[in-house]
């Protein structure tokens, strides 16, 4: 069943009530066992990524090797055909890369440490995360508006880091992914990143225009292995999602609010009560079920 636009799994009982040896009525049950299916299923992924991880990563490193040694080797004895040659070598390595990357997100989601919780300015782990992605990437354009003085929490800096990292990198790919979709006439890619205070958390909004999120399934996009992207482990948004929950924070997926294409993706982490903001200066609570129209995850 769909309750506030999420799939929701139900577990039904059925029992008679008998009065007398006869049945008066039926007394009918029903438990929502969404998130212990889901942690059910993670677990068993999780014991799948260790596996991948282990059987994989053994072979990369003497392929990569023997690829290089190769190139080195031989590369100026090769007279009939240097180019392809040099091609073919050139893609080995890049390949066992590529795959290398890969088994390394099975390791962190299948064995992902406790968070190390100390007191933390996300303000300066926001400024961090854009500085990468702004290097690499000079076709897009990033925004942030971020507050000048501390936004203290509490959690653990590299972990968060690797939140907006991971969230970054999908605004990233979703850009890309216009052309394929043929939406390559659109306007430059643009991220925006934005850092607020809600009346008991700071609230951070990652809004990109690129093709935006899939209509279906929607609400399984933070479980293991669900990507939309070709080249993709689906392993991003949950290890997003599992370090959030581990923060006590709050994963929302939504269409952006202006009706253009692209995402906007909420997360939302408690203040320390040094942050608190009074009633009045507040922005209002974020509700339990997420705003209308998106998927929320965590608390």
């Amino acid at each position: 069943m769909q309750r506030v636009g999420r799939d929701r799994t139900l577990l039904v009982r059925l029992a008679a009530d008998v009065v007398d040896r006869k049945v008066s009525g039926f007394v009918i049950t029903f438990d929502d066992i969404t998130e212990l299916v889901a942690a059910q299923r993670k677990a068993a992924w999780s014991d799948v990524a260790r596996r991948i991880a282990h059987e994989i990563k053994n072979p990369l490193t003497p392929i990569q090797l023997a690829a290089e040694r190769l190139r080195r080797k031989y590369m100026n004895e090769i007279t009939s055909d240097p180019e392809t040659f040099s091609n073919c070598t050139d893609t080995i390595i890049r390949q066992v890369g590529d795959i290398g990357r890969m088994v390394d997100e099975f390791s962190a989601f299948a064995r992902m440490p406790r968070p190390e919780m100390e007191r933390e300015n996300i303000g300066k782990i926001c400024r961090e995360a854009l500085v990468l992605p702004r290097s690499a990437h000079p076709e897009i354009e990033f925004v942030s508006d971020i507050p000048g003085d501390p936004v203290m929490i509490t959690g653990d800096s590299r972990q968060l880091s690797q939140v907006l990292t991971n969230l970054i990198q999908n605004a990233i790919d979703a850009i890309d992914g216009r052309v394929a979709d043929g939406q390559a006439e659109l306007a430059a890619g643009e991220i925006q990143l934005s850092l607020s205070l809600t009346e008991e958390d700071a609230e951070i909004v990652i809004t990109d225009n690129g093709k935006g999120l899939p209509v279906e399934k929607r609400d399984r996009l933070t479980e293991p292995y669900m990507t939309t992207r070709t080249k993709g482990t689906g392993l991003g948004l949950a290890i997003v999602k599992t370090i959030l929950e581990d923060h006590g924070g709050v994963l929302e997926l939504k269409d952006r609010p202006d009706g253009k294409n692209g995402a906007s993706i909420r997360v939302m982490l408690p203040l320390l009560q040094e942050n608190l903001l009074s009633a009045d200066e507040s922005e209002g609570e974020v509700p339990e079920d997420g705003p209308e129209g998106g998927v929320a995850y965590g608390r």
